[in-house]
């Protein structure tokens, strides 16, 4: 979310950041059935029957914002195996640091030759932003897209189909990778 002023999410929601109240703004979008209709599509969903974002936008450091709260959605998605409707709910926990682009804490996650420094355990590097809003609408659209499984599969779903002779012959090496894929029973 390079530019926070344009945003084409559905459920864009611009927010003023430059004056920000010590403890923090409370901010709740929640997406209308166009714009539900609209996410559905982008995230190739059957149906998308709500979301809420419920966030704090508070100030951070010197001149840097910070975003927390969580995402909930009820989605409809289909099974990969079935291709039935499968119901699935979300519960994304939410945060994420912002800085203004000519902030100095955002360029020392850079080391010598420009490289980024990362730490996979560690927390997100911030996220930087121009001008005086961050779109929370766009942010919350990325925890939900993250949040969706990739392979929905309905409970069940794969095992009954498969003949008795393909699992009772020898495995190889790619076999058992695939298996140690599936859930365990």
């Amino acid at each position: 979310m390079k530019d926070s002023g344009q945003s084409s999410s559905p459920i864009s929601f611009p927010v003023h950041v430059a004056r920000l109240p010590r403890k923090g703004m409370p901010v709740e979008v929640v997406a209308t059935p166009q714009q539900r209709e609209v996410l559905a599509e982008e995230h190739a969903l059957l149906s998308v029957e709500s979301l809420r974002a419920d966030l704090l936008v508070a100030p951070w450091n010197r001149n840097g914002v910070k975003v927390t709260g969580r995402v909930r959605a009820e989605i409809t998605q289909q099974c990969i195996v079935t291709l039935e409707p499968l119901v699935a709910t979300i519960d994304e926990p939410v945060e994420a640091v912002f800085l203004p682009e000519d902030s100095r804490l955002g360029r020392e996650g850079f080391g010598a030759g420009g490289e980024i420094l990362l730490d996979v355990e560690g927390p997100d590097s911030p996220e930087i932003f121009t001008g005086d809003h961050i779109d929370v609408g766009a942010l919350a659209e990325e925890f939900f897209g993250v949040a969706i499984d990739p392979y929905p599969r309905k409970a069940g779903a794969g095992s009954a189909g498969a003949s008795p002779a393909a699992e009772d012959g020898p495995d190889g090496p790619l076999q058992e990778k695939l298996r140690a894929l599936l859930p365990k029973k």
